[in-house]
């Protein structure tokens, strides 16, 4: 079943801040946390997300009915991308060097920006590569 577009283009505002904060503060709880969040999206999709929850409860019904659908598997791919950067952030922040937390982190924060700015979502444009590439390997 397809799902709200504007659901996880929320989702990556929300992440934006969050991730900016975390790169401004060095906050390694506030990193756990957008963590826990990827990986809930990552397992039950966008929907599933503390952030697509909010959006489909409080969100959603005040911006009136969605015109735009998508199909929830690239979303749940880039959050399961956006997932294994914020582990390394995790790493890097809680173990060291911290330069590997700031990349990570910032390259995540770069993916949802993108997301959230201009509509571009790194981790579906992944997905449906590698698609491609699996269909013409058959």
């Amino acid at each position: 079943m397809d799902i709200d577009a504007r659901g996880p283009r929320f989702g990556a505002a929300v992440t934006t801040v969050v991730l900016a904060v975390v790169l401004i503060t060095g906050n390694v709880w506030l990193l756990a946390w957008q963590t826990l969040a990827f990986a809930l999206g990552a397992a039950g999709g966008p929907g599933r997300s503390p952030y697509g929850w909010v959006f489909r409860t409080a969100v959603g019904p005040r911006i009136g009915p969605a015109t735009e659908f998508e199909a929830p598997q690239p979303p749940r791919f880039a959050q399961a991308v956006g997932l294994a950067f914020a582990c390394v952030g995790l790493v890097g922040f809680a173990l060291g060097p911290q330069w590997l937390g700031l990349a990570a982190t910032g390259a995540a924060l770069a993916a949802a920006f993108l997301n959230a700015a201009f509509g571009y979502c790194l981790g579906c444009e992944m997905y449906l590569l590698g698609r491609r590439v699996a269909v013409r390997a058959e």
